[in-house]
């Protein structure tokens, strides 16, 4: 029979373009947030910064966090530019288990700043997780009714989905977890950028969140960088 499933959003401290920094930023987040699963916001471990150089799987700056999720048993979901075929780059959510690191999503709904680098990805994606099945999104994706849609096709639990808004986007942000959980009925976990975080986000709204299937907000950050937040999924 399947168990509840602990959830954290984190919203880490951020050094634009330092890997190995924000590495560590993700394995002490890791370590505080005592979950299985452990969400992070979008391009976390570089920053909002659309220069920045592809992050690979075996990128060894991702050491610290390795080792943090295999002493805890979480499995973080972190944001990364990645490389794809023909050349193409994407902004990818990473799962690290302590086993591995993988690209499990490739973001489908780019901004326009977005566009002059990044290729979108393909389709909707998902994890599973002891018997919980995760499905995943970044940013814009979770403003776009046929995102959602077609990730809860997939069968999904919960919709996870890792952010950078600025603060005055707050009420968008929170919009949108609202619609998703209660038109699908599902989950649906928010890690939200706090603090600056490069791109020219100084200000950005934090408030990572975790909602329930009717749209209850059952942990929600304020705005400042480091905070995380936690759900049982039941």
């Amino acid at each position: 029979m399947r168990q509840p499933l602990p959830l954290a959003a984190a919203q880490p401290w951020c050094v634009g373009l330092d890997v190995a920094a924000n590495a560590r930023a993700h394995a002490r987040a890791v370590r505080a947030a005592r979950a299985r699963v452990v969400v992070f916001p979008e391009l976390s471990l570089t920053g909002y910064e659309l220069r920045a150089p592809a992050v690979g799987t075996g990128d060894p700056r991702l050491a610290p966090l390795e080792a943090a999720c295999a002493e805890s048993g979480s499995v973080a979901l972190a944001g990364a530019p990645v490389a794809g075929e023909r050349g193409r780059s994407h902004i990818a959510m990473l799962a690290v288990d302590g086993i591995r690191t993988r690209v499990v999503y490739r973001k489908m709904w780019l901004g326009s700043a977005e566009c002059a680098r990044f290729s979108p990805g393909e389709e909707p994606g998902l994890l599973e997780v002891d018997g919980w099945r995760l499905g995943l999104a970044i940013c814009k994706d979770t403003g776009v009714a046929e995102h959602a849609a077609g990730t809860v096709a997939l069968g999904i639990d919960a919709y996870v989905a890792g952010t950078v808004k600025a603060a005055h986007e707050a009420a968008l942000q929170s919009h949108r977890a609202d619609r998703v959980a209660i038109e699908h009925g599902v989950w649906v976990a928010v890690a939200s950028f706090a603090g600056p975080t490069g791109g020219g986000f100084e200000h950005t709204a934090g408030g990572s969140s975790i909602r329930t299937p009717a749209g209850e907000v059952v942990a929600e950050a304020g705005t400042e960088p480091g905070e995380i937040v936690r759900a049982l999924l039941g």
